[in-house]
């Protein structure tokens, strides 16, 4: 491996070391290395998991001496938003609270499947306090930069995972999405990231945010990746109320088939209504590739987005409001005012927002009947300088850090599966598109993003910090 890990990506990494040109040690140090003198400048990383990674490495090299067959992902390093458990490690999800609990006894089940897969575990990730933001600049644990420019922001909440991806630190991250958060930082920092559709995939052992919107998922360099990380992730948890009992479905293999029978379309009105233009001609690339010469329009999409704040701010609220009561100066300052406003909204609204959350649903629903797949921006804008607080937006001045979240909390709130697809502009900061498929056709997501692919519009760029 170079100085500039990642050159390879998971699948080539896991070659490599089945064909024998490399051992899991080797990629094991050599991912170490780099976050040692990389990550001083981009501070993704929270904790360094260095004895663990070496161990599963020697794990890995001993069965491959024995002449095992190798799991799909032996010896791919990743590393972990800090809100998953990994045994022995506290679980800080953002916060300095968290640092008084117990370290947790078991790994959290989707670090439990990466370890079946072969994978190595190097790390936990920054993140915004308790998931509750978009920009990862973090009271406790720094701000978060962006590999394509580090004097602006890598988004959130799970920015660590985004950023570490886009510095070739690591091939695989996973993070998590309730209202934004693996597709802000995916757009931001130029990489693939996937929030699959509600209930996909366990949740076990991940410090919650809101139960009703929380979706885990990965992040990678390549498409490839991607699919390859999704399949080793998936599996039903009974322990996880909200994983449902659906097939196990492989997309590695199939997402190069039948794209020509997609019916794809461009979301209009409000997701065309906030954008700068890095965005717009983003968009306008991703639909001219994929014929979507058609424009959907969703009904009372602002009120949605409402109603996911609604939701967020109440579920969020209750479940801190013991330590908003005892340590409420503990708290982040971009965190703790708007959970204890969210504590003290009216169990009405909250009800009336689930109405509209289910209207919602059912409208778009509806729509599936008539198209595959939607393409919008993931988000309204490359990322900005670290510290802004404004976004100039369609002749409006919005607060920036909510802001971030136009284009992707609507969709949240219904669970839909969705993928960004990294489209690096000619010159400037790359951006994202969101693919956006039917709950439980994360297939149709990934045979369009592999059709973007293929006609060189989306790839993650490597950032100039490695040129």
């Amino acid at each position: 491996m170079s100085a500039r890990f990642g050159t390879g990506s998971a699948i080539e990494i896991a070659a490599a070391l089945r064909d024998g040109a490399t051992s899991a040690v080797a990629i094991a140090e050599s991912a170490l290395g780099a976050i040692a003198r990389v990550d001083r400048q981009l501070n993704c990383f929270t904790a360094v998991t260095r004895e663990r990674a070496l161990a599963e490495a020697e794990a890995i090299d001993a069965r491959r001496a024995a002449g095992e067959a190798l799991p799909p992902l032996a010896g791919v390093p990743y590393a972990v938003k800090n809100l998953y458990d990994v045994a022995g490690l506290t679980t800080l999800a953002g916060s300095e609270i968290n640092r008084d609990l117990p370290s947790p006894a078991h790994d959290a089940a989707l670090v439990a499947r990466m370890h079946d897969a072969g994978a190595l575990l190097v790390g936990t990730l920054n993140m915004d306090e308790y998931a509750y933001g978009f920009t990862t600049e973090n009271a406790h644990y720094g701000t978060t930069r962006n590999p394509h420019d580090p004097s602006r922001i890598s988004g959130g909440s799970s920015g660590g995972s985004g950023a570490a991806v886009a510095a070739r630190l690591v091939p695989l991250a996973l993070g998590s999405d309730t209202n934004g958060s693996i597709r802000v930082p995916a757009s931001l920092n130029g990489v693939w990231g996937l929030k699959p559709t509600y209930g996909r995939l366990s949740r076990r052992g991940s410090f919650p945010f809101v139960a009703s919107l929380d979706h885990l998922g990965p992040f990678a360099a390549t498409l490839a990746d991607l699919a390859a990380c999704y399949d080793a992730l998936q599996g039903r948890d009974a322990a996880d109320a909200a994983c449902a009992q659906r097939p196990i479905e492989a997309v590695g293999r199939t997402m190069g088939e039948g794209f020509d029978e997609l019916r794809v379309a461009r979301l209009g009105g409000y997701f065309d209504e906030h954008l700068t233009e890095p965005a717009r001609v983003a968009v306008d690339c991703a639909c001219a590739v994929l014929g979507a010469t058609r424009t959907v329009i969703l009904p009372e999409v602002a009120k949605a987005r409402a109603t996911a704040f609604v939701i967020t701010a109440s579920e969020g609220g209750a479940l801190h409001l013991p330590n908003l009561r005892q340590r409420y100066g503990d708290f982040d300052p971009l965190t703790r005012d708007r959970l204890m406003a969210g504590a003290l909204i009216p169990a009405a609204w909250y009800l009336k927002a689930q109405r509209l959350r289910a209207w919602f649903r059912a409208r778009v629903l509806e729509m599936f009947r008539h198209v595959d797949v939607l393409i919008a921006a993931a988000t309204p804008c490359p990322a900005t300088p670290i510290g802004s607080e404004w976004l100039e937006l369609a002749g409006l001045r919005l607060p920036l850090r909510p802001s971030l979240g136009l284009l992707t909390q609507p969709l949240s709130l219904i669970g839909l599966p969705v993928l960004v697809a990294p489209v690096p502009p000619a010159s400037g900061l790359p951006i994202g598109v969101q693919l956006i498929a039917a709950p439980w056709r994360e297939d149709n997501c990934f045979r369009a993003a592999n059709a973007l692919l293929a006609a060189g519009v989306a790839r993650a760029p490597i950032p100039a910090l490695h040129a």
